[in-house]
Parts: C-alpha cells; sequence; structure tokens
C-alpha cells in the first residue's frame, strides 16, 4: 500500500515537475515586489516566499528576527530610522549566503543577550550592496568572509565594539561614502588586498584601521580621525590623481594654496600619503535631469546644508553650502564641479560678497577644480555658473579675438608702410645725391661753358687779327709790288 502511496506521488510529481518549472521561470522572469508586513508579516517569511529577482519592501516598524538571505533578492526598508531589524538569538542579524543581494535602507542591531554577534555577515558569496543602513550595537557590524565585488556605501556604523567593519580574505570590494564612529577598530582587515575605499568617515574609534597581511588596498578621500588612526604590515596606496586622505594630525602647510599638503603624511614604516588633505573631504550627489553627477569639496571647515538648484528666470545653474566652524577664522575650500554639471565662467559669493576663485591646474574637460578663501567662522557658499555671464565672455573673447586680428593687420600695414617709408627716404637720399651731383655738374658744365665762350671769343679775334694781318699783309704786299713795278717801268722807261 505504502509503496503504491510513494508511486502515485512520484507519477504525479514527474507530470506536474515541467509546470512547476515553467512557473518558476516566469517568477524568476517577471520578478515581484513583496511586502512586509502586508503580504508577510516578517521579513523572513518574504524571504522563504521569494524567488531569485523580486525585492521585499518593508514598511515602517522593529523587526525582532534573525534573518537569512539564501537568494538573490532585494530588501529595501522604508525609511532607514524607522525600519529596524532587532536581532534575537542568532550570532548573525542577517546572515547571507546568496549572490547578487541588496540591502538598502535599515537599521541593524544586536540582541544585547549575543554578545559576539554581527549585524551583517557575509559569507562566501559576492556582488553584495549593502547601501544607507545603520548598523549599531554589535559585536562587528559588517563582517565579509571570503566575498568580493561588494559595495558597501553611504552606512553609518556605530558603537559596535570589536569593529565597524572586518573582513577575512575578501577581495575587490569597495567601501565608499560610509561614517564609522564610535567602534572598537573602524575597520579591521585581515588577509584582504585590492579593496577600494573613499570618502569614508573614520573618527572617535579606539584604532581607525587595522591592517594584516592586507596590501594594496586604495585609500583615497577619506577622513580619519581616529587617535589611533592606521596599523598596518603590509604596503598600501593612499592616494588617487594626487589627492589623498585628510589625517587630523597631519602637520604640514600649503604654500601653493591648492588644498593639497606640500609635504607628504608618513602613516607608519610601510605606507606614506604623498598627498594629505588640508581639510575634510565632502562628497555630493546632484541629480539633473537623468543624470547623477558628483560634486566634492575639501575644506578646513564643516560642510552642511548643500543643496543644487537652476534659476528660473535666469536660468543660472547654483550650487549653495554652509561652512562653519568656531575654531576658524579664515577658511578655504578646494571645489570640484563636473563640467557636464556646471560650466564656466563661475562666480563665487560669501555672505560679504564675491570671491575671486583660483582655477587649478587639475582642471580638465571633466571636472573644473576652484579653490577659493573666505574670512569668518561662518559663511554661506554660493557659486554660480552663468549663461549671461558665458554669452558675454565668449562675445568679448570674440571682439578680443578680432580686435587682436585687426591690430594684427594694423601691425602688418604698418611694417609695410614703415618699409616703404624707408625705401622712400633712401630714394630720398639718392634723389638728393643725385641733384647735389647735377648742380656739381652743372656748375661745372655752367663753367666749362663759360671758358668755352671765352675761348670761342678769343678764336674769333684772333681769327679777326689773322684776317686783318692778311688784309694788311696783302694790301701792303700789293702795294708795294705796284710800287716796284711802277718803279721798275719807270726806270725802265728812262733807260
Amino acid at each position: 500500500m505504502k509503496k503504491g502511496i510513494a508511486i502515485l506521488f512520484a507519477m504525479l510529481f514527474l507530470l506536474f515537475m515541467p509546470s512547476l518549472t515553467k512557473w518558476r521561470m516566469l517568477a524568476t522572469a517577471n520578478p515581484r515586489v513583496i511586502y512586509v508586513p502586508t503580504d508577510f508579516p516578517t521579513i523572513q517569511g518574504a524571504i522563504n516566499n521569494a524567488v531569485s529577482g523580486d525585492t521585499i519592501f518593508v514598511h515602517n516598524g522593529t523587526y525582532y528576527e534573525d534573518i537569512s538571505i539564501n537568494k538573490s533578492v532585494s530588501l529595501i526598508g522604508e525609511n532607514r530610522d524607522l525600519t529596524v531589524i532587532y536581532g534575537l538569538e542568532a550570532q548573525y542579524v542577517i546572515y547571507i549566503t546568496a549572490n547578487d543581494v541588496s540591502l538598502w535602507s535599515f537599521s541593524v542591531k544586536s540582541n544585547a543577550l549575543n554578545p559576539y554577534g554581527s549585524g551583517i555577515f557575509i559569507y562566501l558569496v559576492g556582488n553584495i550592496v549593502i547601501c544607507n543602513d545603520s548598523i549599531t550595537d554589535s559585536y562587528d557590524g559588517l563582517v565579509t568572509y571570503t566575498s568580493g565585488g561588494n559595495q558597501v556605501s553611504g552606512n553609518i556604523i556605530l558603537n559596535n565594539s570589536n569593529s565597524g567593519a572586518s573582513s577575512y580574505f575578501s577581495s575587490n570590494n569597495v567601501f565608499s561614502g560610509n561614517t564609522i564612529s564610535n567602534n572598537g577598530a573602524g575597520l579591521n582587515f585581515r588577509s584582504s588586498s585590492n579593496n577600494v575605499f573613499s570618502g569614508n568617515t573614520i573618527s572617535n574609534n579606539d584604532a581607525g584601521v587595522n591592517l594584516f597581511a592586507s596590501s594594496n588596498n586604495i585609500f583615497y578621500h577619506n577622513n580619519f580621525l581616529s587617535p589611533i588612526q592606521v596599523s598596518s604590515d603590509s604596503e598600501n596606496i593612499w592616494s588617487q590623481n594626487s589627492e589623498g586622505n585628510y589625517w587630523s594630525s597631519y602637520k604640514g602647510l600649503d604654500s601653493n594654496s591648492n588644498g593639497i599638503g606640500d609635504t607628504p603624511y608618513q602613516i607608519d614604516a610601510h605606507n606614506i600619503d604623498n598627498y594629505p588633505l588640508m581639510g575634510a573631504f565632502y562628497d555630493f550627489n546632484v541629480v539633473s535631469g537623468n543624470m547623477t553627477y558628483e560634486v566634492s569639496v575639501i575644506c578646513n571647515s564643516t560642510v552642511s546644508g548643500f543643496r543644487y538648484e537652476i534659476g528660473q528666470q535666469t536660468g543660472n545653474k547654483i550650487i549653495h553650502f554652509d561652512v562653519n566652524d568656531e575654531n576658524v577664522t579664515a577658511g578655504f575650500c578646494r571645489l570640484m564641479i563636473p563640467t557636464e554639471l556646471m560650466n564656466l565662467p563661475y562666480i563665487v559669493l560669501d555672505s560679504e560678497g564675491e570671491i575671486t576663485p583660483t582655477s587649478l591646474s587639475a582642471s580638465n574637460e571633466t571636472n573644473a577644480y576652484l579653490y577659493f578663501t573666505y574670512l569668518g567662522n561662518s559663511q554661506t557658499i554660493t557659486v554660480i555658473s552663468s549663461k549671461t555671464l558665458q554669452l558675454y565672455q565668449e562675445l568679448s573673447k570674440e571682439l578680443s579675438d578680432n580686435q587682436t586680428a585687426l591690430l594684427a593687420d594694423l601691425d602688418y600695414l604698418n611694417a609695410i608702410y614703415y618699409g616703404l617709408l624707408n625705401n622712400y627716404t633712401i630714394l630720398l637720399d639718392h634723389f638728393n645725391q643725385l641733384q647735389n651731383s647735377y648742380l656739381s655738374l652743372n656748375s661745372s658744365y655752367q663753367e666749362h661753358l663759360s671758358s668755352y665762350s671765352e675761348n670761342i671769343q678769343n678764336v674769333q679775334n684772333l681769327v679777326y687779327i689773322f684776317a686783318a694781318t692778311t688784309m694788311v699783309f696783302l694790301v701792303t704786299t700789293v702795294y708795294l709790288s705796284r710800287r716796284a713795278h711802277a718803279s721798275f717801268r719807270q726806270k725802265a722807261s728812262n733807260v
């Protein structure tokens, strides 16, 4: 009988298995949104009834449960501060053993009955997103064990007795924009390399960062404010694109006024930050159209109240933020703005009036880097990208270019004019020389002509004298001949 029933169930299973497989494929291809507590009263109940690809949306409330996530699902809390997961007796409040899991906007807290538990434990899986969560009051806030390709961003990790985040044998993870404070150690990494840490604030921990047998991790744009900042037995990287980290114990100078320290910061025997920041790093996301842009500020005052707007009438793009620090009487900001969000020219104002910013050499086609200073310990900074001013500057540039071209043409004409004038001067000099030569020759000619006239007159006179003499000679000769002939005839007649 039992054997027959078993055979019957086996036949039914074989009969309906294709339909079940098809249903699961359709469920995976068409992910659902499951609501807690509307659809299921507990988060674990929703996970148990979900399939990979589903999203579980958890409404505000306190959920006393230990959660095991063994499917590729997304868990989203309605509000980080009001959607609380309070662990019971398990070692981990949230235990993740599936790839491709997202956990957003929860407050995760451990029960005091489990003093050595973890808020979130990621075990032997990857591609996990832990974002915008509050992880507090555990032994370890977050633990990754043999896990890679994860993103831990925008979380608040506080009051965990051993560490804010611990990592064992895990690589290629990204930790960004987290606030890690009041823990035993901010970060505790063992045998974990090639991870990236950026934009984190690590403050008031018993130790900032512990790195054991962990090398080639990249740290940049982090704010290290703990008394003991880094303990490491291996070499890591402490800057990117010539910008490092802010160290509360750094005492270097910034003589070239670019927000980067002149001298490196020696972390320990193995590590050095060649580009320490002179102020804390702040990172803000700006949504414009369908794009999200990152605007960063390095400032020696506290930056708050960041906001972005577009002028309704002018179309100007405007950034506002407040800077406050009672201990600062003169502050500075190093501002990075994506040029796609706000392009040149920039107008910078504080509460007193206009500030002249310096465009830093780091500026390129993608990002503009501005440096400016202000007086006072409390100011509202406004940065405006003006279309009108841009058009004015473009017109001024065009006029300037035209003026430059006209001046170049004028210089060319002047060169030709002065060349002709020089040639005219040379010709005039030659003319004067020729004229002087002509006058000299003419004077000589006149003198020669006068001499020639005198000579002609003398020749004429000689001719006249010669003619007269000849005439006298002829007359005398004729006369004498006649006298002689007459005398001869007379003598002949006398004979």
